[in-house]
């Protein structure tokens, strides 16, 4: 392991406060900055980088660019924390463990030698992004990742040559136009990051413990008197529905491609995707509600950012995060939206005219009011995928109240189990 944290920076002033610190000049070696990002950011990436390089050209960069989605980037980087990547992007629900694993830089340790290289502070940085999104980047009082994206949550796209808008706003009415055009509506059931909708729009709740352990009421009555029994039935109708396609996590962007779909489940990283197929029936708007009983209750949704952060243990820890900013700054964010229609958390790039009239954006806004910032351990997913799965496949009767009831018991009991 290593035992300090070595710096390479500019000749001028790095004075980097960490353990160890080494200077040199431009005219020494490459500086060496391994990169992770989305698969479909690859391009995005490419050009960030040599846009760096170009605004740093009296020193000489390797920086080496890896494939890590952002959903995937906590399990990667824990399984060996010295040979992950020196910056990179997550999701930011996993800042907790990360943090608690020692895997992310303090950034506040090193803003006096920031400044003296970017010409800002961290202060500059908070103050630029919009204040949720900094706040789930600080952990502690402490800065732990620069914000990138503020639209990681999801909503309904539909094609609206085949779904009126009318329609969009329910799933009875959505599931029916879609049966009647020989068409499906696809969502991702096997995650806990997708079904918690149900729940939290039912008035249900998930918090993590200091302990990193989780709390759920999934199993009991919610606040808004709605019993998880209820929810469940409600989700065991849609799924049941012949109009109604379970998507795998993670193929949501393939099943678009296919063609099948008039309406999907997913985030602005599919935004491309969709409108390409759609055409000109490209639209977007918030989730539906779902019936339990006789009320139509909306659905709530996860909500999150999506951050860069800089690995403990890099070598070169102070250029990882001089690059870990330059990748998220107002320019960058800027350029992601107009690439991959990304919404921004830097202030000045979200109050853009392209970045308004965007309509999955404003799909994004309108199903935040409905969002809950969802914070759990990691012993909430395994349980949450697979009872999402059981939901998906039919293992669950609609009409069997105990069955359901018992499995939402062992889902709680698996979630809220203490962390060893």
């Amino acid at each position: 392991m290593k035992l300090t944290k070595k710096v390479i920076a500019p000749v001028v002033a790095m004075a980097m406060m960490a353990s160890s610190t080494v200077c040199v000049s431009a005219a020494d070696e490459a500086i060496e900055l391994t990169l992770w990002g989305a698969e479909e950011d690859q391009n995005l990436l490419k050009d960030l980088v040599a846009k760096f390089e170009e605004t740093y050209s009296d020193y000489k960069f390797n920086i080496q660019i890896g494939v890590e989605s952002e959903s995937t980037a906590k399990d990667t980087i824990l399984t060996d924390v010295e040979a992950a990547a020196d910056v990179f992007a997550f999701a930011s629900d996993q800042i907790y463990d990360l943090v608690n694993a020692g895997a992310l830089a303090n950034l506040d340790e090193y803003d006096a030698a920031f400044q003296q290289v970017v010409g800002k502070s961290l202060d500059d940085v908070r103050a630029a992004n919009s204040e949720s999104s900094v706040a789930a980047a600080t952990v502690d009082g402490n800065l732990y990742a620069f914000p990138m994206a503020g639209d990681n949550s999801y909503f309904l796209y539909y094609d609206s040559s085949v779904v009126s808008a009318e329609e969009a706003g329910s799933w009875d009415t959505l599931l029916e136009a879609a049966g009647k055009a020989g068409k499906k509506v696809g969502m991702t059931l096997s995650s806990g990051w997708y079904n918690a909708g149900f729940f939290y729009g039912a008035g249900f709740t998930t918090s993590r413990n200091a302990d990193q352990s989780t709390n759920m009421d999934w199993n009991g009555i919610s606040e808004k008197g709605i019993s998880g029994v209820d929810v469940v039935k409600s989700m065991l109708n849609i799924a049941g529905n012949s109009a109604f396609q379970a998507v795998a996590d993670g193929d949501l962007s393939n099943q678009i491609n296919g063609g099948g779909l008039c309406a999907v489940i997913s985030g602005t990283w599919d935004a491309q995707a969709v409108q390409g197929v759609f055409g000109d029936g490209y639209a977007a708007t918030k989730l539906p509600t779902f019936t339990v009983g006789d009320e139509q209750v909306q659905m709530g949704s996860a909500f999150g950012y999506k951050f860069i952060g800089v690995n403990a243990y890099a070598e070169n820890i102070g250029w990882a995060a001089v690059l870990a900013e330059f990748l998220t700054n107002e320019e960058a964010q800027t350029e992601r939206f107009a690439a991959r229609q990304i919404g921004p958390t830097n202030l000045n790039a979200v109050s853009s005219d392209a970045v308004q009239e965007n309509l999955a954006i404003a799909a994004v806004i309108a199903q935040s009011e409905f969002g809950v910032i969802q914070e759990v351990g990691g012993k909430y997913w395994d349980p949450t995928a697979t009872f999402g799965e059981n939901i998906a496949q039919g293992k669950l009767s609609a009409d069997d109240d105990e069955g359901i009831q018992k499995a939402l018991d062992t889902l709680v009991e698996g979630v809220t189990a203490p962390v060893e």
